[in-house]
């Protein structure tokens, strides 16, 4: 089982309170008004200025890197022709094969005199609650089975029979057939994660061996290592089974890595020891020579990550932790690059599955933010 902090954090940036009697969750922003980080394009394109996301051209989809299984979504949208418009948002979807424009399910429509309707189910429908050609407010609440619509702060619509129980959240490109629309105000709360950063301190974490302010500060809410020699960042309790989830940045060169279930010392290497996944400026020349399982995403010195998809330096990147028993999955930027165990690794049977996680102080800068921790996803 997840063993959580016993302190209440408030979230970076996006306020998320939680009391004992209330569930987890994690609510930030996936757009950030600006540019397209985090997002990917598939057969289609789609440009950001002013905090306004607009659709440009293609049949195809516009995803966002992490996979969702409980969840809200909220965001604002609008069409921008008069008539004759056609989108949706997907939730708990895949990535369309090549060649093949959109996922098989699930799509809320907004499709013009079918907005904010879920195709597939019949319950799944309302009337009168949009404003056509104007800004409408969404509020999708994804719980198990279970989906609930809001438009416009009035209640319309609430089904079950949603099988799927993870996936992407995604965007619908539909230009020929009316897709130019115009979506802000795009949020996420993931339910049944908590943060571990609270934006303001280092509440929660702890220098191993020495003062975390050594090395460790926080910065316009970001969680940062300024290159100073110190100590390695750890988590003030043990953790065993659990999805981490963070967002990280490096500088040209850059090199990092984040512990997990490692012992107080931070040994993450050999029998008994922890795992360090590896953060890396993969394409910095001077690690054109490196082994498979050092660049990012790899359970370093065990397993390689596979594909490599880290952004250039001074860029965003995603990463989940997923840890259950011997397994490991690790995704990056929306893709997996890890999915092994004792059965494809023994190596992995030798390893602690209980311990603190830790991010490694490389003498280098870099810099997390929107980090969570949630249930192990099986």
């Amino acid at each position: 089982m997840l063993r959580l902090f016993t302190l209440v954090i408030v979230t970076v940036a996006f306020v998320t309170q939680s009391h004992a009697a209330e569930p987890q969750s994690f609510r930030y922003s996936i757009f950030n008004g600006s540019d397209l980080s985090g997002w990917h394009t598939h057969q289609c394109q789609a440009a950001a200025s002013n905090g306004v996301l607009t659709i440009k051209e293609g049949d195809g989809l516009l995803w966002h890197d992490f996979r969702v299984r409980d969840f809200v979504l909220e965001l604002e949208w609008r069409p921008l022709k008069a008539e004759k418009y056609d989108s949706g948002i997907y939730f708990r979807c895949e990535v369309p094969e090549e060649g093949k424009p959109f996922p098989a399910k699930y799509q809320v429509n907004l499709k013009q005199g079918d907005e904010a309707n879920l195709i597939g189910f019949p319950l799944g429908r309302s009337k009168g609650i949009v404003k056509p050609g104007e800004w409408n407010r969404m509020k999708l609440h994804v719980s198990g089975e279970t989906a609930e619509m809001t438009i416009n702060d009035q209640s319309a619509w609430k089904v079950s029979g949603v099988e799927i129980r993870e996936g992407h959240v995604g965007i619908q490109v539909e230009v020929p057939l009316g897709g130019e629309y115009e979506f802000k105000n795009i949020f996420l709360t993931e339910l049944g994660y908590r943060s571990l950063f609270n934006g303001k301190d280092l509440a929660g974490w702890e220098g191993a061996g020495e003062e975390a302010n050594a090395c460790w500060l926080v910065e316009e809410g970001l969680l940062v290592c300024n290159g100073k020699k110190g100590p390695w960042l750890r988590s003030a309790e043990e953790f065993d089974n659990y999805n981490l989830r963070l967002e990280y940045k490096l500088k040209s060169g850059g090199n990092s890595g984040v512990y997990v279930r490692v012992p107080k010392s931070g040994n993450h290497h050999g029998e008994d020891a922890g795992i360090e996944i590896q953060v890396l400026d993969d394409a910095a020349s001077k690690y054109a020579t490196l082994k498979d399982w050092q660049y990012t995403g790899s359970l370093y010195g065990i397993v390689a990550a596979n594909p490599r998809v880290a952004r250039a330096a001074e860029l965003w990147n995603t990463l989940e932790i997923n840890c259950r028993g011997t397994s490991y999955k690790i995704f990056h930027n929306g893709v997996k690059i890890i999915d092994a165990d004792e059965k494809t690794s023994a190596e992995l049977g030798k390893r602690r599955q209980i311990g603190f996680l830790g991010l490694q102080n490389h003498s280098e800068h870099v810099w997390y933010r929107n980090v969570r921790l949630g249930p192990a996803v099986e």
